[in-house]
């Protein structure tokens, strides 16, 4: 069966979910606001630039998740999705996932943003295989604490590869569809990279590369 990656955030997203979760926990007083906004504004622009300290963003994203319970994180979650998540679904991109799933291709979303805030997008997106950053639970709630390899820059060819061995998929034939130069790692390694609504130095890449540059905007 052949593999379709997709990139989440700004790619299949008309925003970054990760970014949009710091956004909603300020804007519903969850948060000392003007602290986690300035923390969180700081983490995102060293992710466009390329150059975020994952784990140190990690630690700050999920510790929230380590000191509320499920019940209240799961009602959050369902006023995130309504208000920030939904509003942001881009048409062309749904359009897409259902192009590769209707041609029989496996399609799976691989992400940077953590389980917690990408697992009920992913089901919105009708996509049941996500490859995430992970969030460590023990009996039944968050820790706060990350666990496994961050889905990020090299450490997504790595999920993938360990996937791949456990299921005995390939990569041959494959897509991954991305908007961002923090993806180059697994975007070398596809038949099809597809460069999504790039930031610039992806585009750059993309075009001197003869990579194929799609807008789903």
């Amino acid at each position: 069966m052949r593999l379709a990656l997709f990139d989440l955030d700004n790619t299949l997203l008309a925003g970054d979910s990760d970014h949009a979760w710091g956004e909603f926990l300020c804007r519903r007083g969850i948060v000392d606001a003007t602290r986690y906004r300035a923390r969180n504004d700081a983490f995102y622009q060293d992710y466009l630039a390329g150059q975020l300290d994952v784990l140190a963003y990690q630690n700050f994203c999920q510790e929230l998740l380590g000191r509320s319970e499920m019940a209240q994180l799961e009602e959050w979650h369902r006023q995130f999705m309504a208000e920030f998540i939904e509003p942001i679904v881009l048409a062309k991109g749904e359009a897409l996932v259902r192009q590769h799933h209707e041609a029989g291709d496996r399609v799976v979303i691989i992400t940077a943003t953590n389980r917690f805030i990408t697992g009920p997008i992913a089901t919105r997106l009708g996509v049941d295989t996500l490859l995430a950053t992970e969030c460590e639970m023990l009996d039944g709630r968050y820790t706060g604490r990350l666990t496994d390899i961050p889905c990020f820059q090299e450490g997504k060819v790595t999920r993938i590869e360990r996937w791949l061995a456990e299921t005995g998929q390939s990569l041959d034939d494959s897509y991954f569809y991305s908007d961002s130069r923090n993806d180059l790692p697994l975007l070398e390694r596809v038949s099809h990279p597809v460069a999504v609504d790039p930031d610039p130095i992806l585009r750059e890449i993309a075009q001197a590369r003869g990579w194929k540059i799609l807008s789903l905007r």
